[in-house]
């Protein structure tokens, strides 16, 4: 945990079960989460509430998962953001490291998979706390 406090975490994705999932899981295991459906209410929740990481859906209507990673790292470039996406394309990819993405997730993926992207960002942002 950072900071002897619960991670704080952001689902973003317009499937309303996978979001659903998500949080029953990571609550579950200790984490203090939020689920959005819509890119516009997790930037406007972002403004009232800071997240330690963002997982969010790549490819959503309106404002999609690349623009939340912009948001997100403008807002704190401190911040780990992981995308979702069933649309894996190479360019995608590089356009979001480029931008600053923690990683990069094609779906479907494996819930284990994301538990160990999570540890791996709570990790060094706790290498980055102590330094």
């Amino acid at each position: 945990m950072i900071e002897n406090r619960r991670c704080r975490l952001m689902f973003v994705d317009d499937e309303p079960i996978v979001g659903k999932r998500l949080k029953n899981i990571f609550d579950k295991a200790g984490y203090a989460t939020e689920v959005f459906t819509n890119g516009s209410s997790a930037l406007d929740d972002m403004n009232r509430e800071d997240y330690d990481i963002i997982v969010t859906d790549l490819k959503m209507e309106g404002i999609d998962g690349m623009r939340i990673l912009q948001e997100a790292r403008r807002r704190n470039p401190h911040i780990k953001v992981i995308i979702i996406t069933a649309y894996a394309e190479m360019e995608t990819a590089k356009k979001a490291f480029q931008n600053g993405v923690f990683d990069f997730i094609p779906k479907p993926f494996k819930i284990d998979e994301l538990k160990q992207v999570i540890h791996r960002a709570e990790k060094e942002m706790e290498e980055s706390v102590s330094r």
